[in-house]
């Protein structure tokens, strides 16, 4: 029997629950981390994730390698492909989480752009990770 998104997104793992509460509440730095990246990077196919195992860190998802994965599961990902490349990153922010066996697409417009919270947060993007890595790793933590 074929599994589509929609049941793989029913099944939530405690990790899946933390990064969408993570993200709610920490989207104007995330706005601006993912559009720094951007900047810094000059590369407008990577997709900003988060790897939670072991310890929670931000990784740089390519769209290759998610075409990848999507065909090495039978298409099972191709909602978030479809979404990975209709993104606009100056008015929306896409993260990826990787978990164990799953990922979790966190897809918002925050408000202002990311362009604005960028300029509006006042940190590099260096100091951005740190910040949100740690207080991620905290969230995490405490369950």
């Amino acid at each position: 029997m074929a599994m589509n998104i929609s049941e793989v997104k029913g099944k939530q793992e405690p990790w899946r629950q933390q990064l969408a509460e993570f993200a709610k509440a920490n989207q104007q730095e995330l706005a601006a981390l993912d559009w720094g990246l951007r900047q810094e990077r000059q590369n407008q196919e990577e997709i900003l994730g988060i790897d939670m195992e072991p310890v929670p860190r931000f990784v740089c998802c390519s769209q290759e390698a998610i075409e990848r994965l999507n065909s090495q599961v039978n298409n099972l990902l191709q909602e978030v492909v479809g979404v990975v490349h209709n993104k606009n990153p100056e008015k929306e922010v896409t993260i990826i989480g990787i978990g164990p066996g799953q990922i979790k697409l966190i897809q918002f417009v925050p408000e202002p752009p990311p362009p604005m919270c960028f300029e509006q947060v006042g940190a590099d993007v260096d100091t951005l990770l740190d910040r949100l890595e740690q207080r991620l790793r905290e969230y995490v933590e405490r369950g």
